[in-house]
């Protein structure tokens, strides 16, 4: 189980457009928002992605990087990027189903075609949000068993602002003794 303040796993994928993502070699002052998603079958992940995209800058001018992420193949994930119209959002894809358990990601078995006819893959993760520091420690997470009831990107975006004002730690570091 990942534990703010600790250090989260590497996280490391090519990139829709070219070039790698890796989250050991993000140089970001504040840290780096990692969103995984469902994929291209997820209606609510491209509206939820468009959101994202729209504030990547906003939160570039925190010091905040940004990455989304899903198991969806090279070609479903430039479909995805196509859907969104990405021009900031750096898009992951190919994430392993390890790799996406050892982020704490619930996994789902294909139930087919989605709403919108797209079939499923036979395994995927659902949801989740990360804002990790500049040193990959786990500084909040929110991780979703179902595809709806994410967290705001504008209100995390105000909370950011209001954990920087106050030099806030993250938390719910306690593990018991």
């Amino acid at each position: 189980m990942l534990m703010p303040r600790k250090q989260t796993p590497d996280l490391s994928l090519p990139l829709i457009g070219g070039g790698t993502f890796t989250l050991s070699q993000e140089t970001n002052a504040r840290g780096t928002l990692v969103c995984f998603y469902r994929g291209l079958h997820c209606p609510i992940c491209a509206n939820y992605l468009k959101d994202l995209e729209n504030l990547v800058t906003d939160f570039a001018d925190r010091g905040i990087g940004t990455v989304a992420a899903s198991t969806d193949v090279e070609e479903r994930g430039q479909a995805m990027a196509d859907k969104v119209g990405m021009k900031n959002l750096r898009l992951g894809y190919g994430m392993s189903i390890d790799t996406a358990k050892d982020w704490g990601l619930y996994i789902s078995t294909s139930r087919g075609k989605s709403s919108l006819g797209i079939v499923e893959p036979d395994l995927f993760s659902e949801p989740g949000v990360f804002l990790v520091q500049p040193n990959r420690a786990l500084y909040y997470m929110s991780v979703q068993t179902m595809p709806f009831v994410r967290p705001n990107f504008k209100e995390l975006l105000a909370a950011v602002d209001g954990a920087m004002a106050a030099n806030y730690p993250a938390r719910g570091e306690y593990a018991g003794g």
